[in-house]
């Protein structure tokens, strides 16, 4: 440390920043996680969090921070976190983490893709066990950091960062929506119709803002390098995204994998654009090797597709929502397939698909698509928020499908999205009236999204616009 200036940061802040100190300052793990896919930032999170300590007077010698990725050096030391934490005790703290710990002066450490690194789990378990100290590790590969928690197990919160929220889009563009709908108390609070009914309520009263915020999302999606210079041409944006998102993946993250396994980028990528193609559908990985050995003019294995789409899930660049578990046993059906953000569809496709309720009206022909997008942007919100669980119902014998189910305990509440000018309250509600009647469903209501707000009195179910929705974080 030289004591010269941090980095400049964004003055618009993520709500992941609070989240974060909440953790530390709970000091119920030890280690904090946060993962997400890349350039949504987590970084930026990490610089605002260590200027936070600062300005509250923490020294800076009691902070280190390690940028991992990429990084060669490190990939050529023995146990590189605990020979970095050796020099750092030595040089910069003078001082080891127990001994500065009984001295009343905590230790920081935040640590930026340090899951890439071999036995990376291994070495933060004998820090953590063997020290007293706080740690944030932030990264985007969610199997490498899933690999890590059974010997973490007891040590380590894990939080889920997805794109920007609808209210801190509001906060890019000036607009003060205030805090999430759903702050980290638990999720019993989604199976009381009361919850629901004050979320749409909160969406009215600030139907201004929220549908300011929602053109935005709508026109650029929630990635913050898409909205921070909200007046740069899209097709810039647009590269951008491509060259620092999906090609990171593609080139990089692809041969950081497993050792011994033949990983082909050009499959990789027909795959991800084949997952645009196809995002808020269950569409199988038989259609995909389908459409792949067309486009590739290569004999595709279906087992490979379904390899290649776990890769691009792990990689946070798309959320497969899985068929909902039913008394220990698996729905029959094909992952829904969920964008991280429909802004990296628009990009890898050159395809804009509206869903602000007043573009699509100049744009009927469009309704179609724009409902499956709305249905991707649904699952991947739902699937950003930490530790709940969403799994999708597909259709069987006698019982229609149901986009969304979120488990609560012993309770299932069927989520269904309907994006369209008009809603017929008897078919629309079909799917979610006939989950709510099965009593081994245990239910306690039903959600149906719409494109805009919709006067409805169903029993047992509550109506809100999407743009309403996207304030639950």
């Amino acid at each position: 440390w030289r004591g010269e200036s941090m980095p400049v940061l964004p003055a618009t802040r993520r709500h992941l920043v609070k989240d974060m100190r909440r953790q530390i300052d709970q000091g119920l793990a030890p280690v904090v996680v946060l993962r997400g896919p890349r350039q949504i930032g987590k970084t930026t999170a990490q610089l605002h969090l260590i200027a936070d300590l600062l300005a509250e007077g923490v020294e800076p010698a009691r902070i280190l921070r390690v940028q991992f990725d990429d990084v060669v050096a490190f990939k050529e030391l023995k146990s590189p976190l605990l020979r970095a934490v050796e020099w750092f005790e030595h040089d910069v703290l003078g001082a080891t983490l127990n001994d500065a710990a009984h001295d009343g002066r905590k230790t920081y450490l935040f640590l930026d893709e340090f899951q890439n690194l071999r036995g990376w789990d291994a070495q933060l378990k004998f820090l953590v066990d063997h020290s007293t100290v706080s740690m944030v590790v932030t990264g985007s590969s969610a199997l490498r950091i899933e690999r890590g928690r059974d010997s973490l197990a007891g040590r380590i919160k894990t939080l889920e960062g997805g794109v920007l929220s609808l209210a801190e889009i509001g906060e890019f563009s000036g607009l003060n929506m205030g805090e999430p709908m759903l702050i980290g108390n638990g999720f019993d609070n989604l199976a009381s119709m009361g919850f629901w009914q004050g979320l749409r309520d909160r969406g009215e009263t600030q139907a201004t803002a929220r549908d300011e915020a929602f053109r935005r999302f709508s026109e650029r999606g929630g990635y913050p390098l898409a909205q921070a210079d909200y007046e740069s041409p899209w097709s810039d944006v647009a590269e951008q995204l491509n060259e620092t998102v999906v090609r990171r993946v593609i080139q990089h993250d692809l041969r950081l994998g497993d050792r011994g396994g033949r990983r082909d980028p050009e499959l990789l990528e027909e795959v991800f654009r084949l997952a645009c193609r196809y995002a808020g559908q269950s569409s199988g990985p038989q259609l995909f090797a389908r459409e792949a050995k067309r486009a590739l003019d290569a004999n595709v294995g279906v087992n490979r597709i379904r390899s290649y789409l776990n890769f691009l899930d792990e990689s946070l660049l798309i959320r497969l929502i899985r068929p909902l578990e039913l008394r220990l046993r698996r729905t029959r059906g094909n992952p829904k397939i969920c964008l991280a953000d429909h802004g990296l569809r628009a990009s890898w496709l050159q395809e804009e698909i509206p869903l602000d309720p007043q573009r699509l009206r100049e744009y009927p022909d469009l309704t179609q698509f724009a409902g499956h997008i709305a249905e991707s942007a649904t699952g991947a919100h739902l699937r950003s928020i930490t530790g709940l669980q969403v799994a999708h119902f597909p259709a069987r014998t006698n019982e229609p499908e149901v986009d969304f189910v979120l488990t609560v305990g012993d309770r299932r509440i069927p989520l269904e999205v309907k994006y369209q000018a008009r809603i017929d309250p008897h078919r629309d509600t079909e799917g979610l009236r006939s989950f709510l009647e099965k009593t081994a469903n245990n239910a306690p209501l039903g959600v149906l999204v719409t494109q805009t707000a919709v006067d409805m009195d169903i029993s047992g179910i509550v109506s809100l616009p999407l743009s309403s929705l996207l304030l639950l974080r």
